[in-house]
């Protein structure tokens, strides 16, 4: 298998982990373990396991530049405090297809926020997507009955900021990406990410009844630890090595596909003619907003 069908291949497991965990996590959140207590135990797992993977991997661990540590305090921030504290408890609040979809409106927020930090050349196309995009989200979190007083809205919100503050972490992860080694900044955000999550969670920790968790929910645990977190971090850090951030970026649309089979395989959820409606209307405003304008070419 050659090195463009190995990065597509990782980044297809990549999604089909993703996808599963939308299903797995609700099974242990909120009845055995409470969302915040659980991202203490995800975290803390996957930064061991980090620490245990760069010892064993034998390179040499690079010192990071003192001009850097802010930049690595916001992507620990980003990338796994708030954003993982939001989602999951986004995710035990709505239903794992809708917040599957509204995850695919991180490239819109990547786009949004491009305009604002990097100054990025603003179109009519990217206008049309975003507000196209943005308004399939609102009609997803405020349906049947438009208000903020649904089943699930307060979820849908915490889920669509997580999104917010996700896309922000791609775009201020990238330079230490490829500045340092992908592992050495991956183990060092889930370090200071574990210390930023502790106060959170650790009174939802000291309240489970570990005697009588089943042993398929030991199971979905360690899934979310091993397979969720730490090697899908591994596999995305490594296929960014090889393809552009936006190739990564690209997998995420086949979350929504691969939770929807499963969760509606598992009897979990159930697709409506309003979900995919308003799904449709979020993949048409993703697919606006990467359009790039035709380059003139002089005769």
């Amino acid at each position: 298998m050659n090195k463009t069908l190995q990065v597509h291949f990782a980044l297809f497991i990549v999604s089909f982990i993703y996808g599963a965990t939308f299903i797995i996590a609700k099974e242990v959140m909120p009845v055995y373990i409470k969302p915040y207590g659980f991202i203490v135990i995800r975290v803390w797992g996957a930064a061991l396991l980090f620490i245990l993977m760069s010892k064993v991997s034998g390179g040499v661990s690079q010192p990071i530049e003192k001009k850097d540590y802010k930049l690595l305090f916001l992507s620990a921030v980003t990338g796994v405090g708030a954003n993982m504290l939001l989602f999951f408890q986004g995710l035990s609040l709505t239903t794992p297809i809708k917040a599957a979809v509204e995850m695919v409106c991180t490239p819109l927020f990547v786009a949004l926020l491009a305009f604002w930090v990097l100054k990025e050349k603003v179109t009519v196309l990217k206008i049309g997507g975003l507000i196209l995009g943005l308004s399939g989200a609102v009609f997803m979190i405020l349906w049947p009955d438009f208000s903020l007083s649904g089943g699930t809205v307060l979820g849908d919100i915490y889920v669509i900021l997580n999104a917010i503050i996700y896309a922000y972490y791609l775009i201020i992860a990238k330079p230490l990406i490829q500045k340092y080694q992908a592992i050495h900044i991956v183990k060092w955000t889930f370090i200071l990410g574990a210390v930023l999550v502790f106060p959170f969670g650790i009174t939802d920790i000291l309240k489970v009844d570990w005697l009588h968790i089943p042993y398929s929910i030991w199971i979905a645990i360690i899934f979310v630890i091993v397979c969720t977190t730490f090697l899908t971090y591994l596999l995305n850090g490594w296929a960014l090595k090889y393809v552009n951030s936006s190739v990564v970026g690209a997998y995420i649309y086949l979350q929504p596909v691969l939770a929807s089979i499963i969760a509606i395989a598992l009897g979990k959820d159930e697709i409506t003619l309003q979900k995919f409606i308003f799904a449709a209307m979020i993949f048409a405003g993703v697919y606006l907003v990467s359009l790039r304008p035709k380059v003139a070419v002089a005769n």
